[in-house]
C-alpha cells in the first residue's frame, strides 16, 4: 500500500481523531464523512485495532510497508514494543523537523526533507525516514534559509514538546531526547497496534 495523499481531513473525520493533532478536522464537521456519516456503528475488535493502526500510520504519513518494518524493528529492542514502535517514528527526521516548528505540516517537512533542504550534523540528509538520535543537531542548508514556508512555520510556533529544542538565534534545532510515552499521541493505543499485527 503505498503512502496516502488524499484529504486528511476526510481520513481525520472517519477516524475521529486529529492527524494534524491540532483538532482542526474535527471542529467543522465532527462526524465520518458522507451523507450518513453521523451513523456510527460499534467496531469489532478487529475493526479498533486496525482504526488505531490507521491513525499512527496517516499521522506519520508513512506507507504500510515502511509501517510494518518499523513495528518489526521495535520488537528487537529491548522495552515495550508498542512504545518502542511509536518512539521510533517520533525520531524520523520528517517527524522532528515538524515537531520544531520548521513546517507547518508533517507532509510539508517531509517535502522539505525531499528537497534537500537541512543539514544533520552538518551532513546533508533528504531521506525523511531517517532516524534521528538524541544530541544531534538539525539546521536550514545556507541556501534553505530564506524559504518563506519555513518563516511562516516558525511564525505559526506549532511544537511545544520537551524533547527538541530550536535556538532562534543560531537557528539550529536539537533532538533533545526521546520522548516519555505521556508526551505524544496520547490519545493512541498502541497496545491496539500489536493486536493487530500479532493476531
Amino acid at each position: 500500500m503505498s503512502r496516502f495523499t488524499g484529504s486528511t481531513w476526510k481520513i481525520s473525520r472517519r477516524l475521529n481523531y486529529s492527524i494534524s493533532e491540532t483538532g482542526k478536522e474535527l471542529k467543522k464537521r465532527p462526524y465520518p464523512p458522507g451523507q450518513h456519516g453521523q451513523r456510527r456503528s460499534k467496531l469489532s475488535d478487529y475493526g479498533q485495532q486496525l482504526q488505531e493502526k490507521q491513525k499512527v500510520r496517516y499521522t506519520y504519513g508513512v506507507s504500510e510497508k515502511q509501517f510494518k518494518k518499523t513495528f518489526t524493528e521495535a520488537a528487537k529492542m529491548k522495552g515495550i514494543q508498542g512504545e518502542n514502535f511509536l518512539k521510533l517514528l517520533e525520531s524520523r527526521l520528517d517527524n522532528v523537523v515538524y515537531r520544531l516548528g520548521l513546517a507547518k505540516t508533517r507532509a510539508q517537512a517531509r517535502q522539505l526533507v525531499n528537497h534537500g533542504h537541512f543539514l544533520v550534523d552538518g551532513k546533508k540528509i533528504n531521506i525523511p525516514s531517517y532516524r534521528l538520535t538524541p544530541g544531534q543537531k538539525i539546521a536550514l542548508r545556507e541556501r534553505s534559509k530564506d524559504l518563506v514556508v519555513v518563516k511562516e512555520a516558525l511564525e505559526g510556533q506549532y511544537s511545544s514538546v520537551d524533547y527538541v529544542l530550536y535556538d532562534k538565534d543560531t537557528n539550529v534545532g536539537t533532538f533533545v531526547r526521546y520522548p516519555e510515552r505521556n508526551e505524544f499521541l496520547t490519545e493512541v493505543s498502541e497496545q491496539l497496534i500489536v493486536e493487530f499485527y500479532n493476531r
